[in-house]
């Protein structure tokens, strides 16, 4: 079990890890016209300093509000949640969220959108440097000066992942980042992704629909399964460590097993049979 620090005790501890996310004894409950609806149920979770973990399940059964409680935006009816031992505060400036959509400010370019994510205080020339400095590591320095109704969705959403990153997070949580845009384009922002993670690796926790994009990215998946009052299951299904180092081989047949598994969790059957197999 994770030990919550003070904020003193944990600046005299300066070689703690830095990004060590940890969840105990987490549940969150909403009110219901028929009494309290259990959304998640029994989290204890640690993700490892600049780990890049993939959470996936059903529709409703929490994922959303597992990255507003690991973002700050929302707090648990039981349990805690820490990143490196300090517990999370309301818009906590150690995490970033990038959403499915790039929400950005069409007045603004998207060198201003991207500044927009500078932690407060910080000096215009060394903000100027800064998002100059993500721009170039999204590939988007020669369009800083665009609007984002000039640009691509994935180009916009690259402005989004930088806008993210300006605040130097120690935690990055994507909500189905890549899930609006075209096949290819999401095939290149997951491999962006990599890229970014190689250079700045923050702890990561992407919350995705793709089984494959979330074996191709992940160290670990996280599933999570829906609850209901009437039952005492706590909300991670599973957890799978995903082999090998990154970059991995998208055809790798050696996922196809890990991959069966998690579609059979989520309900989807891999294999039907043929009126010949039936016979």
């Amino acid at each position: 079990m994770s030990t919550v620090l003070t904020a003193a005790e944990r600046a005299s501890n300066p070689s703690a890890p830095s990004g060590a996310v940890s969840l105990v004894g987490v549940e969150r409950t909403f009110a219901g016209a028929r009494g309290p609806v259990p959304v998640l149920r029994g989290i204890d979770l640690t993700f490892e300093p600049g780990e890049i973990v993939a959470v996936v399940g059903p529709s409703g059964c929490g994922k959303s509000t597992l990255l507003r409680l690991l973002a700050g935006l929302d707090s648990p009816t039981a349990g805690t949640v820490t990143v490196d031992g300090l517990l999370l505060r309301d818009t906590d400036e150690r995490t970033a969220v990038a959403f499915q959509e790039p929400r950005l400010l069409p007045w603004r370019t998207l060198a201003e959108n991207v500044e927009l994510g500078m932690p407060r205080g910080t000096a215009r020339a060394a903000a100027k440097a800064r998002v100059a400095e993500l721009l170039d590591l999204v590939g988007l320095s020669a369009a800083a000066a665009r609007r984002p109704r000039e640009v691509s969705g994935g180009m916009a959403q690259r402005a989004s992942l930088a806008r993210a990153l300006a605040r130097g997070p120690e935690v990055l949580l994507l909500d189905e980042p890549f899930g609006a845009l075209d096949a290819l384009t999401r095939l290149r922002m997951q491999d962006l992704l990599l890229d970014i993670h190689s250079a700045e690796p923050t702890t990561v926790v992407l919350v995705t629909h793709d089984v494959e994009e979330a074996l191709y990215l992940a160290d670990r998946v996280l599933q999570l399964r829906a609850i209901d009052a009437d039952t005492a299951e706590p909300s991670i299904a599973r957890v799978i460590n995903v082999p090998g180092t990154r970059p991995r081989d998208r055809a790798d047949h050696g996922f196809t097993d890990l991959r069966a598994e998690l579609l059979d969790g989520l309900g989807v059957v891999t294999h039907r049979s043929t009126p010949q197999e039936t016979r």
